[in-house]
């Protein structure tokens, strides 16, 4: 096996790494990966840099970045196996790229602040990928992002092109427009007015300045820690949250809910 041991590697050695592991003589699970059986891992990866960041741990973050580094490898080494791009060419792919949308850096144009390098780069990035319509743009917003995300992506493109709500009022108006129609709803579009109602909440989320994924995720957290603090005082007094009543429960969780 060519391969030199080090105190400290670099990008070079990585990829080295991975071609020896996906080699014939390398290890059986590795060789035996594809796009979609690993595509799961990135994911997980990705969200455990989320974490970190969330957590502000440098340690962590920094051992988090070096898995979602693999997972790139990874990926890129399958295609070169197949002849189709190296992990070269996706690095040579976003540096003509972050080249391209920066003109106020690299070019000649001239920007009064970051507003205007977001219009700019929504701008070029539009023409680059030869979309010609606003509708092409919200169709091109990747349909694998959490379903929240997603929609406050699609929102803020069409806000783009004018279909948007004047402020945060006019969008709660929608929202409540919504939950009376999820009210009058037959079992049949049940489902469907659910939908509307919860791309609804987003837009009024949006609207408001904040991010729907960040929100929903305080939300959950939050509903957790006051969860556990109700499931201990049901405890406490020997009782399983299984015998009690929901109007129990639910006097139990006011009294969480104000400690």
């Amino acid at each position: 096996m060519d391969f030199e041991f080090k105190d400290r590697y670099d990008i070079n050695n990585l990829l080295r790494i991975m071609e020896i592991l996906r080699s014939e003589n390398g290890c059986p699970w590795d060789r035996e990966q594809d796009h979609k059986s690993i595509r799961k891992d990135f994911l997980e990866e990705t969200y455990e840099v989320c974490e970190a960041i969330d957590l502000e741990d440098s340690e962590l973050l920094r051992e988090e970045l070096g898995d979602v580094l693999l997972q790139v490898v990874f990926h890129a080494r399958i295609e070169e196996e197949q002849g189709r791009f190296t992990f070269a060419d996706s690095v040579n792919d976003v540096c003509r790229k972050l080249i391209v949308r920066h003109p106020h850096v690299f070019g000649e144009v001239k920007v009064k602040d970051s507003e205007d390098v977001l219009r700019n780069w929504n701008d070029i990035k539009q023409k680059t990928k030869g979309q010609e319509t606003y509708t092409e743009t919200l169709r091109s917003v990747c349909g694998a992002l959490p379903a929240l995300m997603r929609a406050q992506k699609i929102g803020k493109r069409a806000e783009r092109a004018g279909m948007d709500f004047p402020d945060a009022e006019a969008a709660l108006k929608s929202l409540e427009s919504e939950i009376e129609e999820v009210k009058a709803a037959s079992a049949e579009n049940e489902a469907e007015e659910l939908g509307d109602m919860l791309f609804a909440a987003v837009n009024v989320v949006r609207k408001k300045g904040y991010d729907a994924e960040e929100l929903l995720t305080r939300a959950a957290d939050k509903f957790v820690d006051r969860f556990e603090k109700t499931e201990n005082m049901v405890r406490c007094e020997g009782k399983d949250m299984r015998s009690l009543d929901i109007d129990t429960l639910d006097a139990y969780w006011q009294k969480a809910k104000n400690q």
